[in-house]
Formats: structure tokens, C-alpha cells, sequence
């Protein structure tokens, strides 16, 4: 197995709504903010090589949406998820299997493009199974007035009409064995049935943390998102994952942290806190 980090560029969320309850003068020493309060955050894909499929976890937010959605998110960088991919030596035809942790716009959005005459919308990955949970799928396409504005139809609809969409089965809150050396834990507090990949890789754990953990700047317990549907819920979550992720001294590969790619945690009288910082490839 060979696992590929993914840059696919960074954007801008308000800070406030990243920490929730945290006053800015907590927060802004972690995650500093431009004078409109926005902060900084990158947009991680991860590419598995297992020597049967080539796995894409998330797409980033993809270019079809209009010139005003963007400038809400001021996008910036010059990295790209099919610049990157290119760049390994694959083409999107050659990915088998597109796992999709939510269909957040920001998580699913580089998954669906444009068709060549744009009368309409079609897989970005065309020999690709596009893995979601029923749960989700149900939640994301009749959506709550507080989440709609992040499930847009154009990033999701297309997924079934391809015939493309498979649903991973839930039948706990831990399955096993969906991919080789890879195991997925269900959340429900950010949203519905959110799928968190543990990998088995080098003789560790990488769990690819979504939005379960946004940040390094996270790692405190009532450091919750303000786009969270169950902000309590998402803190025994996310209190159980760190505890074990401490324990068992897992690495948390960070989708959104602009700065910190990779962390472990350790155990302190304070609760669990970040142990150190490091790229991926400093560790493997």
C-alpha cells in the first residue's frame, strides 16, 4: 500500500463559526484571522495505491460552481486535485473507488464536473464506485434548513443518476474491512453518518479526520464547530476518539488544517492534548 497526500488548494471560513462557542482571543492564537474574521484552511485528499484499487478519499470543492459562490470562499493556491493526481502519474480514469466522508460542498465538490457542451453534470471519475452511507445520502438530499446550504444538488444528484453510487453498509458505529487496511468510524454530530477512515499503514494508523477534527486548534473538547448539527454530540465523539487516539497513539491526518498536515496526541492532566506536529512524508 501507498498513500499519497492531496493538496486540492485552500479557502476561507469565518472564524466564529469554525470555533462556535470560543472566544476569538482563544482561538486566533492557533488560527489567526484576516480583518473580515476569515481564516485560513486547506482542502486535503488522500490517495491510496493498495495494489488492487486506487482509492480517492474526498475531491475538495471542485471550479463548476459560479464566480460569486467562490468569492464567497476566496480560494487561493495553485495546487489542484487533478494537477496532483497528474502529477503522481494517474489520470481520473484511473481512480477505482471515490470515498466520500460527507457531501459537504467543500468534501464532495471536485467529484462532479461540468459536461463538454455544459447542458448539465457528469462523474469527474467515470470508471469510479462513489461510496456514501444510505443514512447520509437520505440526509443530504432532504436536507435541514441549517445544512442546505452546504448539500448542493450539483455536487450530489449527478453521483446516482451515473448509476455510479454505492453505499457503505452501517450496522454499528465502527465497520471493518471496507477497503483493505481499511476501517471506517460513523459520527453524527457534525452530520449524519460522517464516515472517519482508519488506515492500516506501516505498522500505524492514519485516520483521515475530516470534520471531526478540523485543526490542530480543535484538540480542546468544547472546541466545536459552529456548522455542527449536534454540537453535543459531536463532543462525546469526539471525547472517545481522542481518548483512544491518544492511547493508542494514532495519526490524525488533518483534511482542513492549513498549516499542520499530521499530529499525534498524548494523555495530560488537562485531558487530551497535541503531542507533535509533522508533514506526512516526515513520518513515513
Amino acid at each position: 500500500m501507498i498513500l499519497h497526500p492531496l493538496n486540492t488548494g485552500n479557502f476561507k471560513l469565518d472564524g466564529g463559526a469554525m470555533f462556535g462557542v470560543v472566544p476569538k482571543t482563544i482561538w486566533q492564537k492557533t488560527n489567526p484571522s484576516d480583518s473580515n474574521n476569515m481564516c485560513d484552511w486547506a482542502m486535503r485528499s488522500l490517495l491510496i495505491e493498495n495494489g488492487k484499487q486506487l482509492i480517492l478519499v474526498d475531491t475538495g470543492i471542485g471550479d463548476k460552481q459560479s464566480e460569486k459562490f467562490f468569492s464567497h470562499y476566496h480560494l487561493s493556491g495553485t495546487d489542484s486535485l487533478i494537477g496532483n493526481l497528474n502529477r503522481l502519474g494517474f489520470a481520473p480514469e484511473d481512480i477505482t473507488d471515490v470515498f466520500l466522508t460527507h457531501l459537504h460542498f467543500d468534501h464532495c465538490g471536485g467529484a462532479i464536473q461540468w459536461n463538454k457542451d455544459r447542458s448539465g453534470f457528469e462523474p469527474v471519475f467515470k470508471n469510479a464506485n462513489y461510496w456514501s452511507t444510505e443514512n447520509h445520502w437520505k440526509w443530504a438530499t432532504e436536507p435541514n434548513q441549517r445544512e442546505k446550504a452546504s448539500f448542493l444538488t450539483e455536487n450530489i444528484l449527478p453521483i446516482q443518476e451515473s448509476g455510479q453510487l454505492k453505499f457503505v453498509q452501517r450496522t454499528g458505529d465502527f465497520s471493518t474491512n471496507i477497503f483493505e487496511n481499511f476501517d471506517v468510524l460513523f459520527v453524527d454530530g457534525h452530520t449524519e453518518s460522517m464516515m472517519i477512515p482508519h488506515i492500516h499503514y506501516k505498522g500505524k494508523t492514519l485516520v483521515f479526520m475530516a470534520d471531526l477534527l478540523p485543526s490542530v486548534g480543535h484538540i480542546p473538547l468544547p472546541y466545536v464547530m459552529g456548522y455542527d448539527t449536534r454540537p453535543l454530540i459531536t463532543m462525546e465523539e469526539k471525547g472517545s476518539f481522542l481518548s483512544k487516539a491518544a492511547t493508542d497513539q494514532f495519526v490524525l491526518f488533518f483534511e482542513h488544517d492549513a498549516v499542520n498536515e499530521c499530529c499525534t496526541l498524548q494523555h495530560t492532566e488537562k485531558g487530551v492534548r497535541l503531542h507533535e506536529t509533522f508533514h506526512f512524508s516526515d513520518l513515513f
